[in-house]
């Protein structure tokens, strides 16, 4: 995936960001479409040191900010600009009453490195009390995330549990059975692999007690380790259906994962 060649850059600042070091802007519709408003900004985290991260929000204009939002992780290459460009997440906000927030996360499949990055405590710990000031609730939160995102939605959903976490959704999960089955660069080594792996029986077990849904393409190349995980954890929701790791695949399919996370929640809600 690469970058968009022109992103838009809005200027202003968030009072309320500041020990974050964001600055973020508001415009009433933007890219999120009619009833959203997006922000942006940039952050600093000492788990992704030496660089600014972008990130974005979109926000129902009339939102019930005790609803936990949506945290959307990006894919291998990409960005957070995407979940609003590519899979036009904003589009399907207002009808949700859903807000969505994505953050840049680099390449390191969402979890500690050994040369000390971790972009997933760098969400925990950064993204998360950024969005709280910016929208409201984050006790509770729900996770979408397409490819290494996929992977990183339901890795960071393991590690907070149902406590923290409402539902979480894996697009083109990129997920593998083995360590010798990883792509090149997602792991740093075979201890790694084991540390971070979304099979083993106590992530299963935590997964197990929150609503997990993925969704795969039947030509996609993780396929297969989708079907398995579904295997073993029955309690996912599992839809491998026409298509292949694309973001077309993707965004065909992001309407329907955010009703899917109201719905949890409005059942929630109603228990």
């Amino acid at each position: 995936m690469t970058r968009p060649d022109r992103r838009t850059v809005v200027a202003g600042a968030l009072a309320a960001v500041a020990a974050a070091a964001s600055a973020c802007s508001r415009r009433p519709e933007g890219s999120g479409g009619a009833g959203v408003e997006v922000e942006r900004g940039t952050l600093r985290s000492r788990h992704l040191p030496g660089r600014d991260l972008p990130w974005v929000m979109a926000i129902p204009r009339d939102a019930d900010r005790h609803r936990p939002p949506v945290v959307v992780l990006h894919g291998k290459g990409g960005h957070a600009e995407q979940a609003l460009s590519l899979l036009r997440l904003g589009d399907h906000v207002a009808a949700t009453g859903l807000a969505v927030a994505a953050v840049d996360g680099g390449n390191g499949y969402w979890h500690r490195r050994h040369d000390g990055t971790d972009a997933g405590r760098m969400v925990l710990d950064d993204f998360l009390p950024l969005v709280a000031r910016a929208y409201g609730e984050t006790e509770r939160v729900a996770f979408l995330g397409w490819s290494m995102g996929g992977y990183g939605s339901i890795l960071l959903a393991s590690e907070l549990g149902p406590e923290r976490v409402v539902a979480v959704v894996g697009s083109s999960a990129a997920l593998w059975t083995s360590p010798g089955d990883s792509a090149p660069g997602a792991f740093d080594d075979r201890a790694d692999f084991l540390a971070h792996d979304v099979f083993a029986d106590d992530r299963l077990a935590t997964l197990a007690r929150l609503p997990v849904r993925l969704d795969c393409g039947r030509d996609d190349p993780f396929a297969g380790a989708n079907r398995a995980f579904a295997r073993v954890l029955p309690s996912a929701a599992l839809t491998v259906d026409p298509g292949g790791h694309s973001g077309t695949y993707w965004r065909e399919h992001g309407g329907a994962q955010l009703r899917w996370i109201r719905d949890r929640l409005d059942g929630a809600a109603s228990t």
